[in-house]
């Protein structure tokens, strides 16, 4: 099941195609769209969050996917998670995704002719996370 973006506002941009990326708390996941579906590599990268002094959280993460038809594409991204309720989500709270501030700016690299596509893109991702559940949710859209 996807988590629930209603409560969010999503970014207005023009020609935007979503793509789902949905993390397990281990590392594993699986990442999903209209021209992509794969299985995040568990051990294929690294995620890392430094809660600055501002209270806000600044995000490091990269991945790789592996494409249902075997394609390998490495995502790198970095984001901001901040918000009053930041402390009750890194407590582990299912707390609405209105209720903070997640976004991210994720890059793509991968030698697919296929996918090649995502080499070229710009693209932004909205978050929501629910630790009491173990898992991270993005919705990434491609700037048009």
């Amino acid at each position: 099941m996807a988590p629930d973006y209603s409560g969010v506002n999503s970014p207005n941009i023009e020609r935007a195609r979503a793509l789902w990326l949905r993390q397990a708390e281990e590392g594993s996941g699986t990442i999903s769209g209209d021209r992509l579906r794969g299985q995040i590599l568990h051990g294929s990268g690294g995620d890392w969050l430094l809660l600055r002094a501002d209270g806000a959280g600044q995000l490091d993460v990269r991945i790789t996917v592996k494409t249902d038809d075997a394609a390998l594409i490495y995502m790198r991204y970095e984001g901001i998670v901040a918000g009053d309720a930041l402390p009750r989500v890194l407590g582990g709270e299912a707390v609405p995704p209105a209720d903070y501030y997640f976004r991210t700016t994720p890059y793509f690299e991968t030698s697919s002719e296929k996918y090649a596509w995502l080499n070229k893109i710009v693209a932004v991702g909205v978050g929501q996370v629910d630790l009491s559940k173990g898992w991270v949710g993005y919705k990434v859209y491609e700037v048009g």
